[in-house]
């Protein structure tokens, strides 16, 4: 052993050919800009053109339909979770478990109420776009009667 004591040039040999590694990578050549592309027009939630690009009824475009179908799944999924969890504590089944039946019925709940306000509410959309046509075509017929007299 020599008595000498070590330098930190020792330890520089080892960090210079991790520094060349690094310097050794080719630089990355930078993106070409891509071309614009024309901006398409925003779509309403749920719109779906058709193929002369008029919207098709849908319960996502009408007023009412979409806040109503909401509004029913909240309450489907509440009263599914009271129901069930209700059930379950007068069934004396432990606690854990009753919070575990609630959840799973206010998930039946909430899904069995969406299945039933979405065909409610279909039923609803085309019986509301019958009564415009009728109308409509109730008011072309006055307009082209000939004048009484």
């Amino acid at each position: 052993m020599s008595d000498e004591p070590e330098t930190t040039a020792s330890a520089a040999p080892a960090e210079q050919p991790a520094q060349a590694e690094k310097a050794e990578k080719p630089a990355k050549a930078p993106k070409a800009p891509k071309a614009e592309k024309a901006k398409k027009p925003a779509k309403a939630k749920g719109a779906k053109a058709g193929k002369g690009g008029e919207l098709l009824p849908s319960i996502a475009n009408h007023p009412r339909a979409g806040a109503q179908v909401r509004r029913a799944k909240g309450w489907g999924g509440l009263g599914g979770f009271v129901l069930v969890g209700v059930l379950s504590w007068r069934a004396h089944v432990p606690g854990s478990d009753v919070l575990l039946r609630a959840i799973m019925g206010g998930i039946a709940g909430y899904v069995a109420t969406w299945a039933a306000a979405v065909a409610l509410w279909r039923h609803l959309v085309i019986a509301e776009l019958r009564a415009v046509r009728v109308a409509r075509l109730t008011a072309l017929a006055e307009k082209r009667r000939p004048p009484a007299g």
